[in-house]
């Protein structure tokens, strides 16, 4: 697998659950957080689907821009606040359930996912040095 299909594969993350968010705010509240924190107000609502749309805008950027070594690594590192914000509203404050846990398996897979691209942008930058 080359480093551009693991950032592909990344982007499908981002538009498959940017999505969800995006077009069915309801469901996700309803589907992956625990009843005594359910809110399905217009704002709940808004802010949710609000989220979903920057998730999208960012799975799409990934379509058409190129990442380095870089900015695998990067992305990678980004990710780590994201496990601890998972892991708190999880088991914390236990605003997620089960379900609510996608968003640490979206998040697991594309943490291996920059990690594999970052290993294999560097082999393929590393090739592109020595072919000039």
């Amino acid at each position: 697998m080359s480093a551009r299909t693991a950032q592909y594969l990344i982007a499908s993350v981002f538009l498959l659950l940017g999505a969800w968010a995006l077009l069915f705010p309801r469901s996700v509240i309803e589907l992956a957080v625990t009843p005594e924190y359910r809110d399905t107000s217009f704002l709940a609502l808004f802010a949710l689907a609000c989220f979903g749309a920057q998730a999208c805008i960012f799975g799409l950027m990934s379509l058409v821009v190129r990442y380095t070594s870089r900015g695998f690594l990067a992305f990678a590192i980004i990710l780590v606040p994201f496990f601890v914000f998972d892991w708190y509203f999880h088991s914390v404050v236990p605003v997620l359930n089960s379900i609510g846990m996608l968003d640490l398996v979206g998040n697991l897979v594309m943490f291996g996912l920059a990690i594999y691209g970052w290993k294999q942008a560097k082999a393929e930058e590393a090739g592109a040095w020595t072919n000039r």
